[in-house]
């Protein structure tokens, strides 16, 4: 096919497919119709074609009293906008969402109108339901679900119950439109992401149960942060019009390739250009050399971009003690300039904190990870890893394998960071040896993969 563009495909058996989300068109020359062709032809143009098309809600701007209207909006995407697709060959499967199930009437024509599986909970029928493909089990949630009280509210007993009848699934993915986590520092309990009682319970199922990603979209923006092991992946790039935020989202898919040795993504802009990618597990399984960085400011062992996939990982042990003013870790600055890279810990919890100075004059980004004032001692792991975007500021206790994401507000990562030539540990730059360490112990040590 000529201008194709190459699909990841899978390492040996696995499955190879494409996710996206939030068009919200449906309506004959909406504002949205001509933004969604565009990302359908970039579907179009990957090769081989996806085995299967996960879509994450949104398809239509819904948000009507009027069931006829509802239907032929309905109408439109499935048997104009995607007349494209031979569903025969390609199926399709759908999650709930707030522009097309916001009431009992748009639930009750969204069962109508798609027609998926009816193994769901009774109340929940083709609401809620799971697809067996292999070795691969996606489970679809309702995030929106009536019953419960509308946006925001999800039933977690079936899920929990799918997911142990299933454990034999070596590839297991949870799909729903809410996120759980804020994404891009947009945050707001049962309109940005689930309501605050569902988040702890649903993330320990996944947990407990293995799950490899939750996939949703919603807030509209590609993102990727990981928290105890399981990859929440927000995609909503696949037609509406506006961003969040408008200067560095953009419309999008991500066509994605599963097999044993993991999940790759590629993200695909409306252009069919591949702007972000993702390997997880952490690429970091190919043999490396720790180096202790020593005491004190030093020539720096890396300087410049982490670029291609590549992954700087910290590892920090000592002991903290009461005090509550920031102390330095390690540092990474040039002279006569505010560090670009600080870690360490900060307030009276003792906050493992990382802070970005990208640009001399504008405020620093700060990502927030573990408070380890109760701990005494730690022994910590950072993985720096660019390719993931704001979710690329990690940590792992020592002996722990599983990776959680620092806590961020930001829309970018470190992809545009520049490490610099100087290093400091156990303080901060210059003569005055600013937030210095006042713990014991301290021991840092970098490899850069």
């Amino acid at each position: 096919m000529a201008n194709s563009i190459p699909a990841l495909v899978p390492r040996g058996r696995g499955h190879q497919f494409v996710v996206y989300g939030d068009s919200c068109s449906g309506v004959p020359g909406g504002p949205h119709e001509r933004t969604f062709a565009c990302v359908n032809a970039v579907v179009r143009r990957l090769q081989p074609q996806p085995e299967f098309i996960l879509f994450l809600g949104d398809e239509i701007v819904g948000l009507t009293a009027d069931a006829r209207a509802l239907r032929a909006q309905w109408s439109h995407w499935l048997d104009v906008e995607m007349a494209w697709l031979d569903r025969s060959m390609t199926p399709v499967w759908h999650t709930t969402s707030n522009h097309t199930t916001y009431d009992v009437m748009s639930e009750a024509v969204f069962r109508e109108v798609l027609r998926l599986p009816e193994n769901g909970p009774p109340q929940q029928v083709r609401l809620s339901y799971f697809v067996r493909r292999n070795d691969l089990l996606l489970v679809f949630v309702h995030t929106s679900w009536s019953g419960l009280g509308g946006e925001g509210h999800v039933e977690t007993e079936w899920l929990e119950t799918v997911l142990k009848e299933h454990e034999s699934a070596r590839y297991k993915l949870v799909l729903g439109h809410h996120p759980i986590f804020p994404i891009n520092g947009f945050s707001g309990a049962y309109q940005r992401e689930l309501g605050s009682e569902y988040s702890r319970p649903f993330w320990d199922i996944l947990v407990n149960a293995g799950v490899l990603a939750y996939l949703c979209s919603h807030i509209l923006a590609f993102d990727v942060q990981a928290n105890r092991g399981v990859l929440q992946i927000c995609t909503a790039g696949a037609g509406t019009a506006h961003r969040m935020p408008e200067e560095v989202e953009y419309l999008h898919c991500v066509q994605a390739a599963l097999d044993e040795k993991g999940l790759r993504c590629q993200v695909l802009d409306a252009a069919g250009v591949v702007r972000e990618r993702v390997e997880w597990p952490l690429p970091i399984d190919a043999p490396f050399e720790w180096r202790e960085v020593p005491h004190g400011e030093t020539e720096a062992v890396f300087s410049g971009h982490l670029t291609g996939g590549r992954i700087a990982e910290l590892r920090l042990s000592g002991k903290t003690n009461t005090a509550a003013a920031a102390q330095t870790m390690f540092s990474a600055f040039s002279p006569d300039a505010l560090a670009a890279l600080w870690l360490g810990l900060r307030g009276p919890k003792q906050t493992l904190t990382v802070i970005v100075q990208r640009e001399q004059g504008r405020s620093p980004i700060y990502w927030v990870g573990p408070d380890l004032a109760s701990t005494g001692s730690f022994d910590i792991h950072i993985a720096l890893y660019p390719d993931m975007g704001p979710g690329g500021v990690l940590y792992r206790h020592h002996g722990d394998t599983r990776w959680s994401s620092f806590r961020g507000a930001t829309a970018t990562g470190l992809e545009r960071l520049r490490w610099p030539s100087r290093w400091s540990i156990g303080h901060g730059q210059g003569g005055t040896k600013d937030r210095p360490y006042s713990g014991a112990s301290l021991t840092v040590s970098i490899a850069i993969r």
